[in-house]
């Protein structure tokens, strides 16, 4: 086998874990992607014969690619266009593909990503490598230009800032988030105001990204009643919504008129909803797999 050969081969038997940091590290699957295309081109023009460890060596340069995208996007200061939700995974309810699955391990939602958007470049770097992936400090000392006890302090404020804001584990029955979801669906369809609210958790959050083509989507609404209002007044009676898996749990894609008009994830805790995630961007909806709506 030549070397060629035998670094396409590794790539390809990495590639599953290559787009799983790289979506944790930007939250963004279309940015996931490229970043592994990119980390291929670099590897492809390496010289990859010394290397000891490849799975290593490629999530090294992975990181490296990704460290530089969320370098530029504090440059441009992306998130100052509105509210931001993370790209989903959506999956046909009956369950998630392998691939999915890597995406998605340490019960990686909506919520966390979210969290994750608010850490510095290095801190996410250092966090997501470490806690997530179990690279040691001493290998990502050099990715950030640190030493390895300063990427272990840059991990650790990481964490601080995770525990601090208290994302809550869904509930693991499926089933029951499914329920949840569809009456609190229905109640929408109703208008029914108590109902909404008996649904949702006191301290509830809604969170909609409407992005450039929908700014006036984009919101943060706090509390079971403002949470209950808001979903009254973005709701389309002519609206249709398709049961799905969003990162994992009971989720819908929305549709009007056979076009899909938002993807909603709901995070679901001791049988209320505490969270909801809703993406309305019609730019990024376009570019989402939504193969899970072809039954």
């Amino acid at each position: 086998m030549t070397e060629s050969d035998w670094l396409t081969e590794g790539f390809e038997e990495n590639r599953t874990r290559l787009r799983a940091v790289a979506y944790r590290m930007l939250g963004s699957i279309t940015e996931a992607d490229d970043a592994v295309q990119e980390a291929w081109l670099r590897a492809s023009r390496a010289d990859a014969g010394r290397v000891d460890s490849l799975g290593a060596w490629l999530t090294t340069i992975v990181a490296r690619v990704c460290l530089n995208v969320l370098r530029s996007r504090a440059t441009r200061r992306e998130e100052l266009m509105g509210v931001h939700v993370p790209d989903p995974v959506i999956s046909r309810t009956d369950g998630t593909t392998p691939e999915e699955e890597a995406l998605l391990a340490d019960s990686v939602g909506l919520a966390l990503l979210v969290v994750l958007e608010t850490l510095t470049p290095a801190e996410r770097l250092a966090f997501v490598l470490h806690d997530m992936f179990d690279l040691p400090f001493d290998e990502i000392a050099p990715m950030v230009g640190r030493s390895p006890a300063t990427a272990r302090q840059l991990a650790s404020r990481a964490r601080r800032r995770v525990r601090g804001a208290d994302v809550q584990t869904p509930d693991a029955d499926l089933g029951r988030q499914r329920e949840i979801v569809d009456a609190f669906y229905a109640a929408a369809r109703r208008g029914d105001f108590d109902a909404l609210v008996a649904a949702l958790d006191p301290d509830a959050v809604l969170r909609a990204d409407g992005g450039t083509g929908r700014p006036e989507a984009s919101v943060v609404v706090r509390g079971a009643a403002a949470v209950a209002g808001q979903v009254l007044t973005f709701h389309q009676h002519a609206a249709l919504a398709h049961p799905a898996l969003v990162n994992g749990s009971a989720g819908a894609v929305v549709t009007l008129g056979g076009r899909a008009v938002a993807v909603l994830g709901f995070t679901i805790a001791n049988d209320k909803i505490v969270r909801i995630d809703a993406i309305a961007d019609p730019d990024r909806l376009s570019r989402l797999d939504l193969s899970v709506l072809d039954d």
